[in-house]
């Protein structure tokens, strides 16, 4: 099966968001031929479109309430992926601030460190009937489609999703991705951003577990809506949003954590 990551240089990919990309500029850097090129890369989740001449993301069009994202978790036995692997994926699909669709899977195991247990509550015994990683991955990989890939500092789950899906022998994600975090960091004011403290001090998810990934994933939802409801109005389309994500200033954190003047 062919499968390749995008083989284009950071100016090019940036082009693709912005301003488009000439038919030979794009052409003299593919590894295979442009249709052929194209159509795997749709397969891997990243639709590239020709547009008065020039190529572009589709994203660059899709208004931020037509567009599908996909808000994932992922609680792994480790963070080295050649040594460890996904032991809960969870998952919603959410078009116009609704969830249209959910995925939630425990994935089977041999071993699960105690640490681990310990934090995500766990067990390898929880895991025994579970379907195996690449069963839980075959069934994502057509779950997340195209949609925008979006996680609380989303190069980890991204990273470890699509390095797993390549060491099972499927093609690696291209999905555009958004960083909730990166997100929340410009568009809600707080002392700390890790995900439990925005919980506790926001109650986007007033039933949290955290550290188990559909819960984590809710909480990241109603995160989401949140910083949704604060965007700026030039702020249209999904790349306005990635780029916000990254280049709009960060906003000033208080200076003295509120939750301890709180307690």
């Amino acid at each position: 099966m062919l499968s390749h990551n995008i083989s284009l240089d950071n100016k090019s990919i940036s082009r693709l968001a912005t301003r488009g990309l000439s038919l030979k500029t794009l052409k003299d850097q593919l590894e295979y031929e442009l249709e052929l090129s194209l159509e795997l890369w749709r397969g891997q989740g990243l639709n590239v479109v020709k547009h008065e001449g020039y190529f572009y993301f589709d994203t660059k069009f899709i208004p931020i309430k037509e567009a599908e994202f996909c808000i994932v978790d992922i609680e792994t036995n480790g963070s080295k992926i050649d040594k460890h692997q996904i032991i809960e994926l969870a998952a919603v699909k959410v078009k116009n601030g609704k969830i249209i669709d959910r995925f939630d899977s425990l994935v089977y195991t041999q071993t699960i460190n105690p640490h681990i247990t310990e934090i995500t509550g766990i067990s390898a015994e929880d895991t025994k009937d579970a379907p195996s990683l690449k069963e839980v991955l075959q069934a994502f990989r057509p779950f997340l489609g195209n949609a925008v890939f979006v996680a609380h500092d989303v190069k980890f789950d991204y990273m470890f999703i699509s390095q797993s899906m390549e060491k099972i022998g499927f093609e690696p994600l291209l999905n555009r991705s958004l960083c909730s975090l990166a997100l929340a960091e410009r568009t809600v004011a707080s002392y700390r951003y890790a995900l439990s403290y925005l919980n506790e001090s926001l109650n986007l998810n007033p039933n949290a577990t955290h550290h188990r990934a559909m819960s984590d994933v809710l909480t990241t939802y109603g995160l989401f809506l949140l910083s949704l409801e604060n965007l700026s109005e030039d702020v249209k389309t999904v790349e306005d949003l990635i780029r916000f994500s990254k280049e709009a200033p960060r906003l000033k954190r208080p200076k003295f954590d509120p939750l301890l003047e709180k307690k």
